[in-house]
């Protein structure tokens, strides 16, 4: 989407009728005659089917393989990296689909190439054309000649009430700067509706990820949470309350700096900007286990396209080994989105931009040497320094002001929090139309 909107390209949406039925099984499988339809005389017999129905454990991937055929046939090709993305190259003309169970989103630079891949489609399968993409697996979506638009307002608003929080006040920020939380607590809550909650907030997560690292911190607690637990996850329904037509939004433009990130916060080629990562960690900051949170976020068409807040694995005894940790986990999402990018036709993309503020991490990356201070990191966390040496990922020190993945690793004052937000591209619906 961020691709089609720096581009221009108009995404349209296809929905496949009764999907599973068009998958032809490969094992033997037999069911017993429909009630009601059961032949005379012959009631001791079964059916053999040649194809699938719903509720058999081997209809997703009939179907799959099915709609995977069709594609081959139609001349596309499967990507590597994404196996559920489909590329179809006519000279430099391009068409991409996207599949997720019996709903397809299409778009490319060729008017003729999406009108011939739609007729062929309906031809094939029973199809609804659902015209240009508005609304999908919950998420809305927003398209103009600026650009594109992804929200969850509809959903945010159908949480708000069925958590009896519709009419609460709204708060600015998701959490209090300095919040700490312990599986200690003063009181258990009822485990069920906050487990219920937590789900919902994941779901949200999908266009906001300013809601990522709080959403992903009460998530630690699903297993027996406390009242100070329950207080956060409201605070977020308060903060959600405030924001509600909140969402990414990527701009069309052909702007170099439109792709991710300002001059303030680039420092390399100016012939290589197609992709940036910010990577950041907060150390030891679970009072529990003392296992620091990892946060990396990657900027395309003026906004994010991938985020992430984790906890950590292991245990590290510095902030440079913390900060290494984050920066490796962030050089191996940073590799597949360079795959994928490179599939689609983006140029310019062989070296992946991370900016991380902890120079010593960076000297580190770059240093073979192993003294007594980093003889203990595990060597899968060398990758990173493989993939600096061959010049794969080049990481560039950015000021902690400018480290727009702070938002992922720890609660901020509000003023920075607004600040990092709209660094991300996160915007109201209002502020695009």
């Amino acid at each position: 989407m961020a691709l089609a909107a720096q581009r221009g390209w108009c995404i349209f949406q296809l929905d496949v009728k009764s999907a599973f039925l068009y998958g032809e099984l490969k094992e033997e499988v037999y069911v017993d005659q429909l009630e009601g339809f059961v032949i005379r005389g012959q009631e001791n017999k079964v059916y053999r089917l040649k194809k699938a129905l719903y509720g058999l454990k081997q209809a997703p991937r009939a179907w799959f393989s099915r709609i995977e055929s069709y594609f081959k046939k139609e001349g596309f090709e499967k990507s590597n990296y994404d196996h559920t993305l489909f590329l179809k190259k006519n000279g430099d003309k391009l068409l991409l689909v996207s599949l997720y169970v019996d709903d397809l989103i299409y778009t490319g630079d060729d008017e003729h190439m999406c009108t011939n891949f739609k007729s062929s489609m309906q031809k094939e399968f029973e199809m609804t054309d659902l015209g240009k993409m508005k609304f999908f697996l919950g998420v809305e979506v927003y398209q103009n000649k600026e650009g594109i638009h992804l929200c969850q307002k509809k959903y945010a608003k159908e949480v708000l009430e069925r958590f009896n929080m519709w009419n609460c006040n709204a708060v600015k920020n998701p959490i209090v700067p300095g919040t700490v939380l312990s599986k200690l607590g003063s009181k258990n809550v009822d485990a069920t509706p906050y487990k219920q909650l937590i789900g919902c907030l994941m779901y949200l997560t999908v266009t906001r990820p300013d809601l990522m690292f709080v959403v992903c911190l009460i998530s630690r607690y699903m297993a027996d949470p406390k009242e100070e637990h329950m207080m956060i996850a409201k605070r977020v329904l308060r903060y959600l309350k405030g924001t509600l037509d909140f969402g990414v939004y990527y701009k069309r433009s052909t702007d170099a700096n439109l792709l991710g990130y300002t001059d303030s916060h680039y420092i390399g080629d100016e012939n290589d900007r197609s992709l940036l990562g910010y990577t950041d960690s907060d150390y030891a900051r679970d009072v529990d286990d003392r296992k620091s949170t990892s946060g990396y976020v990657f900027l395309l068409s003026g906004a994010v396209i991938c985020w992430s807040s984790r906890k950590q694995g292991i245990v590290t005894l510095s902030s440079i080994e913390a900060e290494y940790v984050a920066t490796t986990a962030c050089a191996c999402h940073g590799v597949w989105l360079r795959g994928i990018l490179q599939e689609l036709g983006v140029k310019n993309c062989e070296c992946i931009n991370i900016m991380c503020d902890n120079s010593s991490a960076i000297k580190l990356s770059k240093n073979p040497v192993i003294h007594r201070r980093t003889k203990h990191i595990d060597v899968r966390y060398h990758y990173l320094r493989n993939l600096s040496t061959e010049g794969a990922v080049r990481l560039s020190f950015v000021g902690t002001k400018d480290q727009v993945a702070d938002i992922m690793t720890k609660p901020i004052k509000l003023d920075q929090f607004v600040q990092l937000r709209s660094w991300l591209g996160v915007r109201r619906l209002e502020e695009v139309n």
